[in-house]
């Protein structure tokens, strides 16, 4: 046996792949992206509602009602890239715990704020918490998982977030009517980010080494399961900006990945802000609102456990694309239906499209993104998805406010959807290793 396949036999003992073998540090990355939803989670009913009673925010200035979100989605963006290229440098752990750290103004800003610029600054260190600490359980779980396991992976992990984020805006919704909103965010943010943050320190383990281990048996042939079409064009180690404009645009599947995120968080922005509104404007009390929009963001949870693992024996694009027409089908229903039930019914279907697609795109970028820049890759995806909150934000408030009118920006919202799965179907190329890549 020669040195180099000593080594690589050394790394697949040291840092083996699989679920079942690393379920420890699976379960506990699990529990980290639990509590990075339940912060997010907790804005997601309360903070729409109340932004008249409470700070002064016109009903009629949904530009300036969205500013919190352009803030959080700007950030977050930016950050998600900087997460993936630093994260490659001093490890995805470190990442995390800075993510917490940042964290921890966000309660002091919300239960002090004087106005609503207060709300803005909190979500400039919620986007910090988001890029940094989301991003790293995303890469440390592809980081410790087969090629063939990435759907199911990114699945319970997205349905970990947002399952916490439906739970969240449900718990705050029922806390912040019997304390009120500030003491009800002060003390669940305050609760979620010292439990993210020891848990962090004591028991999550670093994973760059299963990523380097992995690179190492690439470059040896001795990596087990079906071989990935990893992107080529670019070298071993690249830059910055080479990553992101590859990414971003040079490559075909990688760009029409980029745009289908960019759209679903356009989506998302709407359902965050707008659609809770909406239904208050329709006779919905609180607690009711928080009903729906926690139905949407339970179903969008759980569905992933089996639109990820569904994803790794049909292949990614076909989830995706039909994730995104099922959800534009979801946004014009929830303007075309009147009453609770409904209402619910139609979050139940945007739930479900939201959840064919979300954990799908990340594992299409992952599937031929090379281990050596698979973070950096994951990032720029990351940057273009969440910088769609602030696209998001910034066009449907502009929408609204010209039209006057919530229910315009419900159908530009549909209509980018329908244009986006289109892209994806007519751009993308299959990227599952073990499916065909049909053009």
């Amino acid at each position: 046996m020669s040195s180099v396949q000593r080594r690589c036999a050394d790394a697949h003992d040291a840092y083996p792949q699989g679920i079942r073998v690393n379920l420890r540090q699976f379960v506990w990355q699990a529990a980290q992206v639990f509590c990075v939803g339940l912060l997010i989670g907790m804005e997601r009913t309360v903070l729409p509602v109340v932004a008249a009673s409470d700070f002064g925010v016109p009903g009629s200035s949904f530009l300036y009602l969205l500013s919190f979100v352009i803030s959080f989605g700007l950030v977050k963006g930016a950050l998600n890239f900087v997460a993936g290229r630093l994260s490659e440098r001093i490890g995805r752990k470190t990442v995390l715990v800075l993510g917490w750290v940042a964290a921890i103004p966000i309660p002091l800003l919300m239960f002090y704020a004087r106005s609503w610029w207060w709300m803005v600054a909190a979500n400039l260190f919620l986007g910090i918490n988001q890029g940094f600490a989301w991003s790293m359980t995303v890469t440390s779980k592809v980081d410790i998982t087969r090629a063939d396991q990435r759907g199911l992976a990114t699945g319970v992990n997205e349905f970990a977030g947002y399952a916490a984020v439906g739970l969240a805006g449900l718990a705050t919704a029922w806390l912040a009517q019997r304390y009120g909103p500030r003491v009800a965010l002060l003390g669940f943010a305050s609760g979620v980010i010292a439990v993210a943050l020891l848990t962090a320190l004591l028991w999550v383990r670093e994973t760059l080494p299963w990523a380097r281990a992995e690179r190492q048996r690439h470059a040896s042939g001795t990596q087990q399961g079906p071989r990935p079409r990893f992107a080529d064009g670019l070298p071993e180690h690249p830059t910055s900006r080479q990553v992101f404009a590859y990414v971003s645009w040079r490559h075909p599947t990688f760009s029409a990945l980029c745009q289908a995120g960019v759209a679903n968080k356009v989506a998302d922005t709407l359902l965050w802000v707008l659609f809770p509104l909406y239904l208050h404007a329709h006779g919905l009390g609180l607690l009711r609102v928080g009903w729906v929009t926690g139905v949407y963001g339970m179903t969008w949870g759980a569905s992933q456990l089996w639109t990820g693992p569904l994803s790794d024996r049909i292949g990614r694009r076909a989830p995706v694309v039909a994730g995104l027409w099922l959800l534009a089908a979801g946004v014009a229903a929830a303007v075309l239906v009147r009453g609770f039930a409904p209402w619910l019914t139609a979050a139940v279907v945007m739930g479900v499209g939201m959840a064919l697609l979300y954990p799908n795109l990340i594992a299409a970028v992952a599937d031929i993104a090379p281990p050596s820049w698979r973070s950096s890759a994951l990032g720029t995806y990351r940057y273009w998805r969440d910088t769609g909150y602030a696209i998001g934000a910034l066009v449907l408030g502009l929408v609204a406010q010209a039209r006057g009118a919530i229910e315009s920006a419900f159908w530009v919202t549909a209509a980018w959807l329908l244009v986006s799965g289109g892209w994806v179907l007519l751009r993308a190329r299959e990227t599952h290793p073990a499916r065909p890549p049909r053009a």
